[in-house]
């Protein structure tokens, strides 16, 4: 009898902490986790609530604003200079995000190849995109200076008349796409680079043996294959395009003749400098919406070209 006391009582004791060693590990990642959960919260989400609330008021982050409700939305379409920055920032994506991948597909496909120095090469390439956009246009600005540049210098040598670039209203938005494509290329080569070593080689000699030459395996085979790399890669850099921001600040800080002037800067103005805030973060809603209508855009087509005909 008293046996089976203890037996029933150990099973009660057994079944009750089960649910204590199960819960155990739960506990212990929200533990790891938790810390950083609240950094993200603290420096993402609650800023994103204030600034929705802010751009519904008349606000300078100095005195007492006043609620004005959707009027600063309804002063973005009448804005001329918003839509001077709107039509440099998309000049800037059209030039900008294809080129990036126009450009880095053939060096991936190079790089792809057995080649002497190969992670020599690639490391070359991938540096400047891990270095900080700051500090990419104080080297540009260092190269490319109408007097002292050594890009003018060597221009000049080669009896060829120096350019202004960053400081010609006819070149600068240019100048920082190129800027830009040296500085962030490194991206869509290890991109695409990841993407061609997973093309099941099985693939490719089918394609080799069924006759198709080198030509008819990349646009056959190849392309298709790399094909969710580039809607990753034709996101990211539109999201990238859009908040262009760093590099006209030290560069051209929207000069000459706000030729550069882009919707990032142009909110960071309207914001920081004239300390209209409730307009600014209009503007940063704004823009929001417009990347999210992007990227959903973009993932739409690609699963739709994916779909069964």
């Amino acid at each position: 009898m008293r046996a089976d006391m203890a037996a029933g009582a150990l099973t009660v004791r057994t079944r009750h902490a089960r649910p204590r060693v199960r819960l155990m590990p739960q506990l212990t990642g929200w533990g790891f986790v938790g810390p950083a959960t609240l950094v993200i919260v603290g420096l993402s989400i609650f800023p994103a609530v204030w600034a929705l609330i802010l751009s519904l008021r008349d606000d300078n982050l100095l005195a007492p604003g006043s609620f004005v409700g959707l009027q600063n939305y309804s002063d973005l379409l009448d804005d001329p200079d918003l839509r001077a920055a709107t039509l440099h920032t998309l000049l800037y994506s059209v030039l900008y995000v294809p080129g990036s991948l126009v450009i880095g597909l053939p060096i991936a496909l190079a790089l792809n190849r057995p080649i002497r120095f190969r992670a020599f090469y690639r490391t070359c390439l991938f540096v400047p995109y891990v270095v900080s956009a700051a500090a990419t246009g104080i080297l540009a600005n260092f190269i490319l200076d109408p007097q002292f540049g050594i890009v003018n210098d060597l221009l000049a040598g080669a009896g060829i008349a120096r350019q202004g670039f960053l400081q010609d209203p006819s070149q600068a938005l240019l100048t920082l796409v190129v800027v830009s494509l040296w500085g962030s290329v490194g991206l869509p080569i290890v991109v695409y680079l990841a993407a061609l070593q997973d093309i099941p080689r099985e693939l490719v000699e089918a394609a080799r043996v069924d006759g198709a030459g080198a030509l008819r395996v990349f646009r056959a085979v190849t392309l298709p294959q790399l094909r969710p790399a580039t809607v990753f890669l034709v996101i990211w850099q539109t999201i990238d395009a859009l908040q262009l921001f760093d590099l006209v600040y030290t560069t051209t800080k929207g000069q000459p003749l706000d030729s550069t002037t882009v919707i990032v800067f142009y909110l960071y103005q309207q914001a920081f400098q004239l300390f209209h805030a409730g307009y600014g973060a209009a503007v940063a809603y704004a823009l929001f919406v417009v990347t999210l209508i992007a990227s959903g855009a973009a993932l739409w087509h690609a699963r739709r070209g994916e779909a069964p005909s």
